[in-house]
């Protein structure tokens, strides 16, 4: 039911999903940079592994020489050598 009310606010003001809604946006460019918006903290940040928390799931990013630019509280943005992207979605009872 909420969807539906999401959907048709979505259609009459032509707003993307992830302005309204928790859902995290990821924009991957190339394998060097990597921005998450809508995350919610940072769970683990080493130089070869970062796990970001989001809204639905756990983002987790492998490489090397992997550092953190750019955040605020909406996004962040994760530079350095991307070798993987591993996400874990939280299992809504739900659903």
């Amino acid at each position: 039911m909420k969807n539906k009310k999401y959907s048709r606010m979505d259609k009459m003001l032509e707003l993307p999903k992830e302005v309204y809604s928790n859902e995290p946006k990821i924009i991957l460019t190339g394998f060097d940079e990597l921005i998450i918006e809508n995350f919610k903290g940072i769970l683990e940040y080493e130089e070869y592994f970062v796990r970001i928390n989001t809204y639905i799931g756990i983002i987790n990013i492998n490489g090397y020489n992997l550092r953190l630019e750019n955040m605020t509280n909406d996004d962040i943005k994760v530079c350095g050598k991307i070798e993987s992207l591993d996400i874990e979605r939280i299992v809504d009872e739900g659903d």
